[in-house]
């Protein structure tokens, strides 16, 4: 188990917890023997440690997301799919004990079964090594999901995303000038212009609020088309 607890980044005291954790249930179902368990315990506890996590990383990372936004992007990060891709960046699968015919299957490659298995570790290294040891396995597997720019679209208002982003790369928070207003008193439609360091965008709404909302949404799409370009060199 030497060459998982090196990717983990933790060294296990019940190595049996590992073991555990990479036992799926078809292989303990073919191999009949007394006081052999399956993840699924394990995956039960994994997966609250890990929601409890993520939501208090969350609530750090990102103080201007309101409650429902939080929700919708946990459960984003903690989707089948991403736990799977995860386990596989790990190389996950090379080492779950799976039965014939998992194995026949390429269970090892299965999206519930990696992800099951990720949350199974998850819970084994809390039962090892405590709250810190999980805290400190789940912000490094997940460190590069839970940047502003990577967080999924709708996550948050395009104002406090843009202000999240811009706090965490050391930037001022963006400043917002009504420029136009055009239209009846009844109908009127506002401009507005955004700056902050060196970026500008206008929109245009109903309202002062919707005008910098669009304003904001702008300046989101040009700071990935940038980011894009560069990742793309």
């Amino acid at each position: 188990m030497k060459p998982i607890e090196e990717t983990l980044g933790h060294s296990f005291q019940k190595p049996e917890l590992l073991e555990e954790a990479l036992c799926h249930r078809s292989f303990v179902n073919e191999q009949g023997e007394e006081g052999m368990r399956d993840n699924e315990r394990l995956e039960f506890l994994g997966d609250a440690v890990l929601n409890l996590i993520i939501g208090h990383l969350l609530m750090e990372r990102f103080p201007l997301l309101a409650e429902g936004e939080l929700s919708r992007t946990r459960a984003n990060l903690v989707n089948e799919s991403r736990l799977a891709r995860i386990a596989a960046d790990l190389s996950i699968g090379a080492h779950i004990r799976l039965g014939k015919g998992e194995q026949q299957s390429h269970g090892q490659q299965k999206k519930s079964i990696l992800a099951d298995a990720l949350e199974a570790i998850i819970a084994a290294v809390y039962l090892d090594g405590g709250f810190p040891a999980a805290f400190s396995l789940v912000q490094r597997l997940f460190d590069r999901h839970l940047r502003p720019d990577r967080l999924p679209a709708g996550s948050g208002d395009p104002k406090s995303r843009l202000q999240e982003r811009l706090q965490a790369e050391g930037g001022a928070p963006p400043t917002y000038r009504v420029v136009q207003e055009s239209g009846p008193d009844h109908d009127k439609t506002f401009h507005v212009e955004l700056t902050a360091n060196g970026l500008s965008a206008e929109g245009c709404g109903k309202s002062k609020k919707a005008a910098e909302q669009d304003a904001a949404r702008q300046a989101l799409e040009t700071m990935d088309e940038l980011t894009a370009d560069f990742d793309s060199r």
